[in-house]
């Protein structure tokens, strides 16, 4: 019996496991290659596919296998582009993409029925159709503008948001046009099109969300979370198609629907991201790159000639619509160049219409032959189209993109505090050290040298069960970290005083973050609180987060915050603060503030800068910020800024804080912030927090730390 079934001579090769090993090859190969001639290696992928496909040397047929995961390869795009944006600057950002839609339709469009009516001498309805084939665009360069970190620039987001509208509405006219060359555009046809896009959107935007979230707080194994979001990106294609709009809108309302479910920052983002860069998408842009034929471009010069009008439309109108948003906005010229290269490549929503209209045949000529809607001239342009577009959006997205990434790397490192970010967690506990973990890549501003350690303190030398407990605890905050890309540094010791071994470690490790992590259920034992005030708070300069969580923190949909009077005298106030800022920007949960009028006034002057979902409450007394707490839904959870005895903001009601948890939040996630007591500030700031009147100042501080 053979190893391999291949028959010598016999293309294209059959053998599915050959054909395999040379689809990896190619994606293997690519980027080491191009990489080093400065050449993305999208583009390489695409002229491999050419190469080895049924119009090159005929390598590999592009069989069902091919477009299997080739469309899933597309949908994950179109997926990540909605997991990955950012929701408030979308919401901030919604009428700047409307606009952009607007310029890349409509010139685009004109560009094209001009291009078709006077110079290709189509008929009416056929340049219409030919136009909108112009106004669409794929985002088939977002994985290289997402890998370069610029995924969350405004041009990337007015970008993403415009490309989800402007395919709607490039397919709703193929639809139209469609409807009307068979007769089948009536008021039934316009309500039943109507009708299945709302309950489509509502559908996948409001029910989605509560299947997510009743599954990621119910199921831990993480393979069986991953192919849920699977099951999600297909389940809104198969609706998407069924309310007669394009499968990749459903994908992208997929990743709407689970973007506040997977933080940006967690494990589960991660794993999403690898296996579609790995696997799915390059095998996309290889099922696309079979697609190409250039053998038809010197066959006909008609092909030629619509194949320029194509180019010239497409291209051409692209890059006007890039200026002129660019203009409106007063963007910088890199981000406005990065618009053009994002959203020049056509590829998906393209083709799908190409061929949809390619295949009606609305008459016929004398000897019998087949009029179609589309002729095969235009078929065979929007191939070369493809090649094209996709060229320029894969140069000019990357050369864009680097450039955007070193301005905002510049604008970052002088606009975030210098301040180290270190992060110990106290794992005492094998079912908390997940949590921990997770809890500490939410609330991390910065992402580079500054480290997160895991101690396991052992008090019993002699205890070989304890060491192993250690040995296990810490390997899965390891691996809970790896998981996200994050090292985690584990640590033992062997101590008979937990808090001492705590308190050595921060010192030698210049921790400025220690995070507590309480039992599931247990709440406060009069053994923790005598070790937390005893011990734990002890540390003067560090921020001591205790925390107890219930569920995942990624299934909270939003958090009260309660803040006491005087807390922003506090010198590690606008530390902890930020921790709370980051939480909720790489969670996305919404954050509802309960705090006096002068605090309240410092969050108003932040506000205006940062693009999280908030909401503002002025209490007057201590009481309705506890009693606002203690009617908590189950998916809500609650902050507490706390204090130590003998600080400014220090009162006997927080000293009961632990009861109140105990007998009303114990089903609940809820983080007590002990702010550091002892944090150095420079003179600007110093100044600021002696000033309670001067909330603009203090405004101006923060504002670049959490517009971040």
């Amino acid at each position: 019996m053979p190893l391999l079934n291949i028959h010598v001579g016999s293309l294209p090769i059959e053998d599915p496991v050959l054909k395999f090993l040379i689809e990896l090859v190619i994606i293997l190969g690519a980027p080491l290659l191009l990489n080093k001639i400065k050449v993305p290696h999208l583009l390489g992928l695409l002229i491999a596919g050419a190469a080895v496909g049924p119009n090159g040397l005929n390598l590999l047929a592009r069989d069902s296998s091919v477009v299997v995961t080739g469309t899933t390869g597309l949908l994950y795009i179109m997926f990540l582009a909605g997991l990955e944006i950012d929701l408030g600057d979308f919401k901030k950002n919604k009428w700047k993409s409307v606009t952009f839609t607007l310029y890349t339709f409509v010139i685009p469009f004109a560009l094209g029925f001009l291009g078709g009516f006077y110079l290709l001498h189509f008929e009416i309805l056929t340049s219409i159709l030919f136009a909108s084939l112009f106004s669409s665009h794929t985002l088939i360069a977002y994985p290289l503008v997402s890998k370069l970190g610029v995924s969350k620039n405004i041009s990337v987001n007015i970008t993403v948001g415009g490309t989800m509208l402007t395919d709607v509405l490039s397919l709703l006219v193929l639809a139209v046009v469609v409807g009307m060359t068979q007769g089948d555009v009536n008021s039934a046809f316009w309500t039943r099109l109507t009708l299945s896009i709302v309950a489509f959107g509502l559908t996948v935007l409001f029910v989605f969300p509560i299947i997510g979230r009743w599954f990621f707080k119910r199921v831990d194994d993480k393979i069986s979370q991953y192919i849920f979001v699977l099951v999600i990106i297909y389940l809104a294609a198969v609706l998407a198609e069924l309310a007669g709009i394009e499968a990749i809108i459903g994908a992208f309302f997929a990743g709407l629907a689970l973007n506040k479910l997977i933080p940006h920052s967690s494990a589960m983002m991660n794993r999403v991201e690898f296996v579609g860069n790995a696997i799915f998408i390059p095998f996309f842009l290889i099922s696309v790159g079979m697609l190409i034929d250039f053998k038809v471009f010197v066959k006909s010069l008609d092909t030629l000639a619509v194949a320029a009008v194509m180019v010239a439309a497409s291209i051409g109108g692209k890059y006007l619509a890039a200026v002129a948003t660019q203009k409106t906005f007063r963007l910088s010229k890199d981000e406005g160049t990065l618009i053009f290269g994002l959203s020049s490549a056509s590829a998906a929503a393209t083709l799908a219409s190409v061929m949809v209209a390619y295949n009606i045949i609305v008459s016929e000529t004398a000897s019998g032959e087949p009029v179609r809607l589309l002729s095969e001239h235009v078929l065979n342009g929007s191939i070369l189209l493809i090649l094209i577009s996709c060229t320029v959006s894969s140069f000019v997205s990357m050369s864009s993109a680097q450039r955007v990434a070193a301005l905002e790397k510049d604008e970052n490192a002088s606009a975030i505090s210098s301040e180290s970010e270190n992060i110990l967690l106290a794992v005492n506990y094998e079912q908390t050290v997940e949590k921990l973990v997770n809890l500490s890549l939410l609330i991390k501003a910065h992402h580079g040298e500054d480290s997160v350690v895991a101690l396991n303190v052992i008090n019993d030398q002699k205890n070989e069960s304890s060491v192993k407990n250690a040995q296990k605890t810490l390997q899965i905050a390891v691996q809970t970290g790896a998981s996200a890309d994050v090292v985690v540094k584990p640590l033992t010791r062997h101590d008979h005083d937990l808090a001492t071994a705590i308190s050595n470690v921060i010192k030698e490790q210049q921790i400025t973050d220690l995070i507590i992590g309480l039992q599931p259920h247990k709440g406060f034992t009069p053994s923790f609180v005598h070790n937390l005030h005893n011990g734990y708070l002890q540390n003067n300069n560090v921020n001591t987060l205790v925390y107890h969580a219930s569920q995942p923190v990624s299934t909270i949909k939003q958090h009260l915050v309660l803040i006491p009077a005087k807390a922003q005298q506090e010198a590690g106030f606008f530390s902890a603060l930020l921790r709370v800022w980051n939480l909720a920007k790489n969670s996305g949960a919404m954050m509802r503030f309960y705090a006096d009028a002068s605090i309240i006034s410092i969050l108003q002057s932040v506000v205006s800068k940062s693009n999280i979902e908030i909401s503002l409450h002025t209490i007057t007394d201590w009481s309705e910020a506890e009693n606002a707490a203690s009617h908590l839904s189950g998916d809500e959870g609650l902050i507490v800024f706390m204090a130590k005895r003998g600080m400014t903001s220090y009162t006997n009601q927080l000293s009961l804080i632990t009861d109140f948890l105990n007998q009303h939040i114990k089903e609940n996630n809820f983080l007590l912030i002990y702010p550091s007591s002892q944090k150095r500030l420079d003179k600007k700031e110093k100044r600021a927090v002696s000033n309670h009147d001067d909330f603009v100042e203090i405004g101006q501080l923060i504002g670049k730390m959490f517009s971040r």
